[in-house]
């Protein structure tokens, strides 16, 4: 018997591959008629790539959202809040004092029937390695096949303080200067500073050094960002920086691949990620005005309870959040999932830093993260030793470096404050971005078989009817933007005869058209004051079949993304009378 962890712990911690994995087993072993745990694969360093599986019956095949975390090796906090989501939809059926999320039980009940599928860190080697180390991981630590052999940086503690920070060496054509009102703050040389000047490396080793050339560390040389190495608009190195060898070329995202073609019913997907405080939605290959109209309504409806529970923007990618601008990025998996799998998809970028900078808004959101002043700066250093018990900055000390020779060692970790909130806020938000997404969660279709009956027309001759309705907010086909892709089967229907037989001319199968759902987003016409009207009754659809004889039939009505509803009718008997 696994020990019980406390409820919510890791809002306290950022939890190792150890204890995250004893998190998951014990919900799994403590609540087996509504959890399931699986490995979607094993790493090369031996990780299993978890998945939770939320909601009474998991087996049962119904509508379900996705949400991913730690897709990059330095960003524990998507862990963190997936964590936090999963024990919220747990509590959905086994309510808690310490952990139960309050709801409205209208919205409580409706969000019992949603499947959660939880991978809280789809990147164990990359994670732990930062975990250990405290050195930058893209996504995992590994390089890519294709990889040249040429210099390059590699992290090691060389100090032995079980982090790495920064090496600092001094030259005249240095690009940095010391804050020295912070220590272990740099700031970007200026024209009108005095000397001494430094260059500033990643603490480690050059691999396949010369003995010359001191390479420029990016984190990104010859490495597989899983970001860019789904199958949406892939496109090779050098067009796309971190494309990996092939679409799914890594064991953990050719396992997210595989599952999202083998589980249809997916309609909604959170890919969390940090930092600045930010979603970003679809489409990342063309502005607004190009992207279809009825998605970008259902957006701007996410974007209201995005910017009410947590405060945090919404973007485009494209408009705002391509590197260089209307330079699409590709391979990106929040596209995927749009494109390809029909899900109301986005990105989340945990943690507004700028916010607590008091960073004005930016043009293009994106240019935040290479816009700050040296007056910003300061006030980094001020807010991490206020806010964020001075986690960031170690003084600088001297260091003999086995191929640089003497130089200093210390300056900035960002794992607590920069690529991660402080420990203090993790809870608030954690708690905020489940409210969020159980809003989104609440979205999905949901298939009822509203009637189902028998009517006696003549001796020994019945009509079977059934009406089927879409209670749900989305349509029964999701996004409009992949409405008629070939996996997006409509709704089917057929009767199945036992005792009985179909009159001659009657077809056992039915093929119905999705059905509406209740919900178009924000900012359509039909919602205005003056223009208020409903979209008549296409979320319905009524189907007869005509039977002969005596026995009973069994109705089966969905499809594979919403699953199957059953249901037994008995034929009246024909009493023989006249």
């Amino acid at each position: 018997m696994l020990q019980p962890l406390p409820p919510g712990h890791f809002t306290e911690t950022y939890l190792d591959d150890q204890a995250l994995t004893a998190q998951l087993r014990q919900w799994a072993e403590a609540y087996p008629e509504v959890v399931r745990l699986r490995s979607l694969a094993t790493t090369p360093e031996g990780r299993d790539v978890w998945l939770l599986i939320i909601g009474p019956d998991p087996d049962r095949t119904r509508p379900g959202v996705w949400i991913d975390g730690n897709m990059h090796g330095a960003e524990l906090a998507g862990s963190s809040v997936a964590l936090a989501i999963a024990e919220a939809a747990i509590g959905l059926h086994h309510p808690r004092a310490e952990s139960d999320f309050p709801l409205p039980e209208h919205r409580r009940v409706w969000l019992q029937e949603v499947l959660f599928y939880i991978c809280p860190r789809m990147s164990p080697d990359g994670a732990e390695r930062v975990m250990q180390t405290g050195s930058f991981i893209r996504s995992a630590p590994r390089r890519a096949a294709h990889a040249q052999q040429d210099p390059r940086w590699e992290p090691e503690d060389l100090d032995g303080t079980g982090w790495c920070r920064l090496l600092r060496i001094e030259d005249p054509a240095g690009d940095f200067v010391a804050a020295g009102e912070h220590p272990g703050l740099m700031l970007p040389r200026e024209v009108d500073d005095p000397p001494p000047y430094y260059r500033l490396y990643p603490e480690g080793l050059i691999e396949n050094w010369d003995g010359e050339t001191v390479p420029q560390p990016s984190g990104l040389e010859g490495v597989t960002d899983f970001n860019r190495n789904f199958p949406w608009s892939w496109q090779p190195e050098p067009e796309q920086i971190g494309a990996g060898d092939y679409a799914g070329s890594e064991p953990e995202t050719r396992a997210v691949i595989d599952f999202a073609v083998q589980h249809p019913n997916l309609y909604a997907w959170l890919n969390l990620h940090t930092f600045g405080g930010v979603f970003i939605r679809p489409r990342i290959d063309v502005p607004d005005s190009r992207m279809n109209q009825a998605d970008l309504a259902l957006y701007r409806q996410l974007e209201a309870w995005a910017e009410a529970t947590i405060g945090y923007p919404t973007v485009s990618g494209f408009e705002q959040f391509t590197y260089e601008p209307e330079k699409p990025l590709h391979g990106d998996l929040v596209e995927f999932a749009y494109h390809q799998r029909g899900c109301l998809a986005e990105v989340c970028e945990l943690w507004d830093l700028f916010q607590e900078l008091d960073r004005p808004p930016a043009k293009r959101f994106v240019d935040h993260y290479a816009a700050l002043s040296r007056d910003d700066m300061l006030r980094f250093a001020d807010w991490d030793a206020e806010h964020n018990g001075g986690r960031l900055f170690r003084d600088w000390q001297p260091l003999h470096h086995p191929q640089l020779g003497p130089l200093e060692v210390g300056g900035l970790n960002p794992l607590v404050g920069v690529w991660n909130p402080p420990l203090e806020r993790l809870a608030e938000i954690c708690r905020q971005m489940t409210e969020y997404w159980f809003h989104v969660a609440a979205l999905l279709p949901r298939l009822e078989l509203a009637e189902a009956g028998v009517e006696t027309i003549a001796p020994g001759m019945h009509r079977v009817s059934i009406r089927l309705r879409n209670l749900g907010y989305l349509s029964t086909a999701g996004i409009s933007t992949c409405r008629d892709s070939p996996w997006n089967e409509p709704v089917r229907a057929a009767l199945a005869c036992d005792g009985c037989s179909l009159q001659a001319g009657e077809h056992e199968r039915r093929t119905l058209p999705h059905l509406d759902g209740w919900g178009r987003g924000q900012g359509v016409w039909s919602h205005m004051p003056w223009m208020q009207r409903s979209r008549g009754n296409a979320h319905e659809a009524v189907v007869r079949w005509l039977v002969c004889g005596e026995g009973t039939v069994e109705v089966r009505c969905g499809n594979p993304r919403l699953g199957w509803l059953h249901r037994r009718l008995p034929l009246p008997a024909h009493d023989g009378g006249g």
